[in-house]
């Protein structure tokens, strides 16, 4: 593995993403709402779409659920969404970018900003922290796709730029705006993708102690909390030994 973060993992452990279950599938519905206003609604037409219904699935959102968010966005009672991106640091000097999806950005904004204070850290400008993260597209795949070697030559083939492999799965890494070519193209090759997204990727990350990985994870939960924040991006990483005292 290549610098993809074990927090993750440790996440996934703690059944923090069943405990989010319900805050999830809004979430997702509105990012799905939002895609089809904005473009076609119909998912191949629509590379954005087409994505957010592909998470969707991916976390077994039922597909009348999904339905209906399309149907929404073609309907006038559709709310006006602003897309907004919030930088700042946690304790430690960690670095973190928030993304909401808002109908009212002073709400959002302040709520926002009151997390960072509450968990020790604070809110920086836009741009403060983004620089030391790469704007890409991620394919998830299982580690029953295949050996590191021939997800490898897939993804390469596929024109992707890059793999991180481990014994927990893989994670193909494209441009931004080759996400959805790359990953129809995988496809075909490994079958369906666990996930397909873009992401902020950290150019490094830090390791961090029990004292401000707690911290850390009190400012992720409020923000994942806010049914306004879509996505959370860190560089931070959990030694073992830490994580082992916050299972």
């Amino acid at each position: 593995m290549a610098g993809h973060s074990k927090w993750a993992n440790i996440q996934h452990r703690k059944g923090k993403q069943d405990k989010l279950r319900s805050k999830m599938f809004s979430k997702l519905a509105k990012e799905i709402t939002v895609a089809a206003k904005m473009g076609d609604p119909d998912p191949d037409k629509n590379p954005r779409l087409r994505l957010a219904v592909k998470a969707s699935k991916a976390v077994s959102m039922p597909k009348d659920v999904i339905e209906r968010a399309i149907k929404k966005s073609q309907g006038g009672d559709a709310a006006d969404y602003t897309e907004i991106r919030y930088e700042g640091y946690g304790a430690g000097g960690i670095a973190i970018i928030v993304e909401a999806m808002t109908d009212n950005i002073n709400r959002t904004a302040s709520n926002v900003r009151s997390y960072f204070t509450k968990a020790g850290g604070n809110l920086g400008q836009t741009g403060s922290v983004s620089h030391s993260f790469d704007r890409v597209g991620e394919i998830t795949y299982p580690a029953s796709a295949g050996d590191a070697d021939s997800v490898m030559m897939a993804a390469l083939e596929a024109g992707a730029d890059d793999v991180e492999s481990d014994e927990e799965g893989h994670w193909i890494y494209c441009q931004v705006e080759d996400l959805s070519t790359v990953s129809d193209a995988l496809e075909q090759a490994l079958g369906e993708s666990t996930e397909a997204k873009l992401i902020w990727k950290p150019q490094s990350r830090t390791e961090v102690d029990l004292d401000t990985a707690q911290k850390l994870m009190k400012l992720i939960d409020l923000l994942e909390e806010d049914y306004d924040v879509q996505t959370v991006t860190h560089n931070f990483d959990v030694p073992e030994d830490v994580a082992a005292q916050l299972e």
